[in-house]
């Protein structure tokens, strides 16, 4: 397949939606804990269902990918997505929400299979790593707006809606005492949209060779043997593990052990964290034209580390500060690592996509571990699970050994003269 710029423009656009529709799970949890009086267990059960779609699906979609190509397969997911967020928004209640978060989530699962060997084959597999790294600067932008149309819509919604539109429906829609279940009539609307926007545009033939196929049961069943994938596997899991077991504690640990009010400093520590996590992917995107990817891993790896130390043993103004460039550092772990894994095998990436994708479920995993380790021994103890999910990001950068590595800039250097 040759070079194609609108496709790698549908795979940001792909990668903005799903961030709008994946991070909005974070903010609505005090909601779901008040508006259907659930514990907290219950509440975060909703999140929990839907990364474990990811685990469910990815591999599935693999063998769709192959077998249908990724037009459909794409079209189905978003298809998927729109089902789902229907079915919520028509029956706001928990009982329905669960089956509705899962089906969202395994169209966000169906996707991120395809898009990434998409991206991959569209963009160059040498300026992958690059690409990667843009397309999660895309999902983080997202994840700025995403909240922002959540508390737009509560705030609003019950005001009155003379004069706009869109209140007016949404209005209409949504039972009183639940505005904020009016965002996900826009995540219909959205995903509504994409499978509109897939059917028209004309996708060019992908010549899938055998590295870019999506697999059959053997090619899974290959791949699975080698202890390279597993490896891969684990470090995608740590790193989403990484991720979502540092958001989803900050608040809580400031205010453990700190004092700070977690609706106020608390939230905007959160904040600063997806903040700092979008920010830094313009960094890393010029350190990936300068450096190779795995010394970048090495370095943001350490960084983390050290972030981290300070966040848990520094005093309540250090900690302030280091839990949220944390993110700064982690910016460009995900593209690093999945850029890594799919340039360390010739061929399969297509099933090798969907196990990577299925260690996501990462993210509903870890910060588990760290709420059971911290009821036992404390939650600066739990939090410090993250040295061992850390760590094992830290260790690609030296034992990756990708078959294509990361274009770099050749910068020209005046020749110098032989010292004699």
């Amino acid at each position: 397949m040759a070079r194609n710029r609108t496709m790698v423009g549908l795979v940001f656009l792909t990668f903005f939606v799903m961030s709008l529709v994946t991070n909005i799970l974070n903010s609505l949890i005090p909601d779901i804990i008040v508006s259907y009086r659930v514990t907290l267990a219950a509440a975060a059960f909703l999140n929990f269902a839907f990364f474990i779609a990811y685990g469910v699906m990815s591999i599935p979609a693999g063998f769709w990918v192959e077998r249908f190509t990724e037009k459909p397969v794409m079209i189905v997911a978003f298809v998927a997505a729109t089902a789902g967020a229907l079915s919520f928004a028509l029956r706001p209640t928990y009982h329905v929400a669960l089956p509705s978060f899962f089906v969202i989530g395994a169209g966000m699962a169906t996707l991120q299979v395809a898009i990434n060997p998409l991206l991959r084959v569209a963009g160059g597999e040498e300026h992958f790593a690059f690409n990667s790294a843009f397309a999660q600067l895309v999902f983080g932008s997202a994840s700025f707006i995403s909240p922002r149309i959540y508390s737009y819509l509560v705030e609003n919604l019950g005001r009155g809606s003379q004069g706009n539109l869109l209140l007016a429906i949404l209005a209409r829609l949504t039972p009183p005492a639940l505005p904020w279940a009016s965002i996900y009539w826009i995540f219909v609307a959205l995903t509504a949209l994409m499978v509109v926007v897939l059917g028209i545009l004309r996708f060019p033939k992908v010549e899938h060779t055998a590295d870019e196929s999506a697999g059959s049961l053997q090619m899974y069943t290959s791949l699975l043997r080698r202890p390279m994938v597993w490896a891969f596997f684990l470090s995608v899991f740590a790193y989403v593990g990484c991720e979502q077991g540092t958001a989803n504690w900050i608040s809580k640990f400031l205010s453990v052990y700190h004092g700070y009010d977690p609706h106020t400093t608390g939230a905007t520590a959160v904040s600063w964290f997806w903040g700092l996590l979008t920010a830094g992917c313009f960094i890393g995107m010029g350190l990936l034209k300068l450096f190779d990817s795995r010394r970048v891993l090495i370095g943001t790896s350490i960084g983390a580390l050290l972030c981290l130390t300070a966040a848990l043993f520094g005093p309540a103004n250090v900690s302030l500060v280091a839990f949220p460039t944390i993110g700064l550092f982690a910016s460009v772990m995900w593209p690093i690592l999945v850029s890594l894994a799919l340039n360390s095998v010739s061929e399969h990436h297509g099933p090798f996509a969907g196990i990577l994708s299925t260690g996501i479920i990462g993210g509903a995993v870890v910060p588990v571990i760290i709420g059971k380790l911290g009821d036992h021994f404390g939650l600066r103890s739990g939090v410090a699970f993250l040295y061992l999910t850390f760590g094992c990001v830290l260790s690609v950068g030296f034992w990756a050994k990708p078959l294509i590595a990361n274009a770099t800039l050749k910068l020209k250097t005046p020749s110098a003269e032989p010292i004699t």
